[in-house]
């Protein structure tokens, strides 16, 4: 079983709390899926105003989580670890649900198949779910480029460094 840590995470990962959305990896597979873990706890941030008097993550934070996991499992893959000019752009997201809430106390678990890989673009299948009920799900599309390599005109919806 293939397993990572949350100092070996970033490695992989340039994100830091409060963005860094993976505690833990519990098994990968080169080429394949990943899966990894997000504890939630009361002391995450966007619980403050999101909301209030009933906390729930929200579900853009939800598809970060997902996200991020792929970009750790692309790295397995290709057998690299980023170095700091390596960014991985947020293409796309394609059936993004959400079908349960996410609260304080959870655990979202978090499922990351490579659907292909065609021309540095990665293609995922990703779910989260809580206690085997599926919270999350959608297809996403990523790209990773070096800082020097990134266009001036990335397509509308595009966040640098995600």
């Amino acid at each position: 079983m293939n397993t990572l840590d949350i100092n070996q995470i970033k490695q992989y990962l340039p994100h830091r709390y409060p963005m860094l959305l993976v505690d833990r990896v519990l098994n990968w597979e080169s080429g394949k899926s990943i899966t990894a873990i997000k504890n939630v706890t009361a002391n995450e941030e966007f619980f403050n105003g999101h909301f209030p008097n009933k906390p729930v993550m929200p579900g853009v934070l939800m598809i970060e989580a997902l996200a991020q996991t792929a970009a750790i499992l692309s790295f397995l893959t290709m057998g690299q670890k980023p170095d700091e000019s390596t960014l991985v752009y947020f293409l796309g997201i394609d059936g993004a649900r959400f079908k349960r809430p996410v609260e304080p106390g959870d655990q979202l678990k978090m499922e990351v198949e490579i659907v292909r890989v065609a021309r540095g673009i990665w293609k995922y299948k990703a779910k989260g779910s809580v206690d085997g009920q599926l919270a999350v799900e959608g297809e996403l599309m990523c790209t990773m480029r070096t800082a020097n390599d990134v266009p001036v005109n990335l397509p509308a919806g595009t966040v640098a460094g995600e």
